[in-house]
């Protein structure tokens, strides 16, 4: 199925390209390429509205995902009945908040890459609200990035890591 990546923000630049390809792969590595994906990039002023609209917290913040399928256990995947519900839901990249975290030599795209798969695994009903449910996110992660990287010739390391 497709992966949808709009760009709704002109504070920092996005070569969606280079994106579209790693999630490809991201989606691949997770099993879910049958699945339709929506990632949008927004700035600060968007992405802090929809946090404080959906999370009570009325700051910017760097991802929030929005999953189609509600309580799916983490590791499982969809179970659809039907063609329209092979969707995950969708992704939101605060990628002018992103831009302005990276840190001296940090590549933004490997940050976003690492962000938007995070944003995926809470799609995938991965959380990390306890230590416990941490771990397990933690562990999808870097499996995932892991691989991703030996494609990619990176260092990716997931952005749970250190919650607890």
């Amino acid at each position: 199925m497709s992966l949808v990546l709009r760009n709704l923000q002109r504070a920092v630049p996005v070569r969606r390209g280079r994106l579209r390809r790693r999630m490809e792969t991201v989606r691949r590595i997770l099993g879910v390429q049958k699945f339709d994906l929506g990632i949008v990039c927004v700035d600060n002023r968007s992405i802090q509205r929809i946090n404080r609209i959906y999370r009570e917290k009325n700051i910017p913040t760097d991802v929030l995902s929005f999953p189609f399928h509600e309580n799916i256990k983490a590791g499982e995947l969809p179970q659809p009945d039907f063609q329209d519900d092979y969707n995950l839901g969708d992704i939101f990249l605060g990628v002018e908040y992103i831009f302005q975290q990276c840190e001296g030599d940090e590549d933004y795209y490997d940050v976003l890459t690492v962000t938007a798969t995070h944003g995926l695994c809470h799609l995938l009903g991965f959380t990390h609200s306890t230590e416990a449910e941490w771990q397990k996110m933690y562990q999808k992660e870097k499996q995932v990035l892991e691989e991703l990287s030996r494609h990619t010739g990176t260092r990716l390391q997931p952005l749970s890591r250190g919650l607890f």
